[in-house]
């Protein structure tokens, strides 16, 4: 089993920058595929980041490209989110996940693990 727990949410206004965190514990982190997903109200849980096990493969959606860095510290158990030029659209509930396979999924239902997720808003 994996445990997630998500933080660094919080209110911020629009151009400005948050970075999440996400701890994990339980079974051998460094093995996972991590990723960052968001939903919004009235809307589908979103793609948003994921990493393979080493940190080396990056994969972003193309709305956040640019401008959103996804990282890990295994050493630490520890996925975050650097969230830069943020935008009222990136307004979300952002949740972590993490699978027990190598390959890196853009998918929700993909995911076996996720955390509580962290509110993000950014203001206009």
């Amino acid at each position: 089993q994996v445990q997630l727990v998500e933080s660094g949410g919080g209110l911020v206004q629009a151009g400005g920058s948050l970075r999440l965190s996400c701890a994990a514990s339980g079974r051998t982190f460094s093995i996972y595929a991590m990723g960052w997903f968001r939903q919004a109200p009235g809307k589908e849980r979103e793609f948003v980041a994921a990493i393979n096990w080493s940190g080396g493969n990056t994969y972003y959606a193309d709305s956040v490209k640019g401008r959103f860095t996804i990282s890990r510290e295994n050493i630490k158990n520890t996925v975050y989110l650097q969230m830069n030029s943020l935008k009222p659209e990136d307004t979300a509930v952002y949740y972590c996940a993490a699978d027990g396979r190598l390959k890196v999924f853009t998918t929700a239902s993909d995911y076996n693990y996720w955390g509580q997720g962290t509110q993000v808003t950014v203001s206009s």
